[in-house]
């Protein structure tokens, strides 16, 4: 007899996804190489694990009250999980995003009824139109407003702590030996990373960065380098998040945006995972990574957003030789 399962809101659908072994784009890779379905969560992405997570702890704390307005400078995602959550708790919501996001991800947030400001992407991280400078400002004059401070609030990793590290855990029978991820705030990757090296401290925590992100650097040097812009979303910063625990991070691998956009357009093509590019960027590092270990590693990453996402951008051939991309119109001979 079936079981199913009924839930008292589409919250509750959050977390317990699938992870899906990666096969055509790892020929001649001797070991195992996981991707974790973060893109079958009801808003589409991994933040949906953080904007309830932050939601719930602010309701708790009770800095969030009734008819209270959610401000957050977000690159898509995490505004499109705030924005889920508070539809079904009736808050108002803004967010602040910079112009090099996808048009897809700001026709989602307002289809949620959420306020959108497009803030530029290339000004230094301390000024005042720098999209998290602006989200700060307008919940310090807006009544009734919190900031949701996803690159600092601890209920961030905290979420992936709780739930994703013991969701590929259990996934994968305790035999998993590397996990990688990116991090835009950080979240994902320290929470995770704190369980799996609770669980078995020899589990290697590799950061993957974007070409022209900082965060590589820092942790290499301990030096503030100066970023530069990239084109994959969601990924990387150009300064250190408070969200990031370096500590149980063991090292870095650097990506490029062609990279990933490649990847990620044979991640759909040959795996049928339709995914991002921050997807692609995880799925290029996992698997140079693999080619260097033996049958018995066991690789997880995270596939970290939904594909039609980026229908305007990087599946769009006109976008992509645009912007310098070379396309493949055929899947690759193994």
């Amino acid at each position: 007899m079936n079981s199913y399962v009924t839930y008292n809101d589409i919250m509750g659908t959050v977390g317990s996804t699938p992870m899906v072994k990666l096969n055509k784009v790892t020929v001649g890779v001797s070991g195992l190489v996981y991707g974790k379905c973060e893109f079958m969560n009801p808003g589409g992405s991994v933040k949906d694990r953080i904007g309830l997570a932050m939601v719930e702890a602010a309701e708790k704390e009770g800095s969030l009250k009734e008819g209270g307005v959610i401000v957050e400078a977000t690159s898509g995602n995490t505004g499109i999980a705030l924005a889920l959550v508070a539809a079904t708790r009736g808050y108002r919501c803004i967010f602040t995003m910079p112009d090099k996001m996808s048009r897809e991800k700001v026709k989602l947030l307002e289809s949620f009824g959420a306020e959108v400001v497009i803030t530029p992407s290339d000004v230094p991280p301390d000024h005042p139109d720098h999209y998290t400078v602006r989200a700060q400002t307008i919940a310090d004059q807006t009544s009734g407003a919190i900031l949701a401070n996803q690159f600092y609030n601890q209920a961030n990793p905290r979420a992936h702590y709780e739930t994703t590290g013991p969701e590929i855990w259990e996934q994968t029978e305790g035999r998993v030996t590397h996990f990688l991820a990116g991090a835009g705030t950080g979240g994902t990757i320290s929470g995770v990373g704190r369980y799996l090296k609770e669980k078995n401290p020899s589990v290697k925590i590799f950061g993957v960065d974007p070409k022209g992100s900082i965060l590589k650097n820092f942790y290499d040097t301990g030096e503030m380098a100066e970023g530069h812009s990239y084109k994959v979303e969601g990924l990387g910063s150009d300064k250190v998040p408070g969200s990031l625990d370096m500590e149980v991070i063991d090292g870095w691998i650097t990506v490029d945006d062609f990279q990933a956009f490649q990847m990620a357009r044979r991640l759909t093509r040959e795996e049928g995972l339709f995914v991002g590019g921050s997807s692609g960027l995880l799925v290029h590092a996992a698997v140079e990574l693999a080619r260097g270990l033996d049958s018995d590693a066991v690789i997880v990453t995270i596939l970290c957003d939904w594909g039609e996402h980026y229908m305007s951008k990087l599946y769009d051939d006109e976008w992509m030789l645009l912007n310098g991309f070379a396309i493949e119109k055929e899947a690759p001979e193994p």
